[in-house]
């Protein structure tokens, strides 16, 4: 378990407090996907690239230690509880509801209050369905997909589906019969991509 020291934790609380703030405005008003990115630059210290489309509201206790790679696409009511560290690299998918969290903890009672943080990935071109619930630790492979409801507290291999509570592997995609296209943002006006896979049964 890390433990915080006092000047890291009031740090730590300024920075949660001023992201919940900006959030909080945000999820408030109508805003166009230019200013979702632009505030969402300031919550995570990173430049978002023109390429992601968020719908709000978006969710985040810390948000500082969120990164967000290219061809993003993340639904309404996304929580990201990112202290620990989240990753979403490029051409991520994440559903209406999908809560990721990297801060649990300790199940000692004596030391209830602490927290451990561990740091969630999800790799390229990973789609997680609406309500999935992705636990501290985990790593969700590339190209694969968490099934809607699914709570995740175990690493999901490339190329998989995952189901249940708790998730395990239901499909296998096979990686030479796959033929990905990109599904442009909302607001672009092009015509979508069709994603064709070969789904072959575990």
């Amino acid at each position: 378990m890390k433990e915080i020291q006092k000047e890291e934790l009031a740090a730590i609380r300024a920075t949660a407090l001023k992201n919940q703030d900006l959030l909080q405005q945000l999820n408030s008003r109508p805003a166009s996907q230019r200013e979702i990115r632009h505030v969402l630059n300031d919550v995570t210290g990173q430049k978002i690239d023109d390429s992601v489309e968020i719908c709000l509201p978006i969710r985040s206790d810390y948000g500082a230690n969120l990164k967000i790679g290219k061809q993003v696409f993340i639904n309404s009511g996304a929580m990201f509880t990112d202290l620990g560290g989240i990753e979403l690299e490029d051409k991520v998918l994440v559903g209406p509801n999908v809560t990721i969290i990297s801060v649990n903890h300790p199940l000692d009672p004596e030391k209830r209050h602490g927290v451990e943080l561990k740091a969630v990935l999800i790799k390229e071109n990973a789609w997680l369905g609406a309500n999935a619930t992705i636990l501290p630790g985990v790593t969700v492979g590339e190209n694969a997909v968490v099934a809607a409801g699914a709570v995740v507290s175990k690493d999901v291999p490339d190329n998989t589906v995952v189901a249940g509570v708790l998730a395990k592997v239901i499909k296998k995609l096979e990686a030479n019969n796959m033929s990905f296209g990109y599904i442009t943002p909302l607001s672009a006006n092009v015509e979508r991509q069709r994603i064709t896979l070969k789904i072959v049964r575990a």
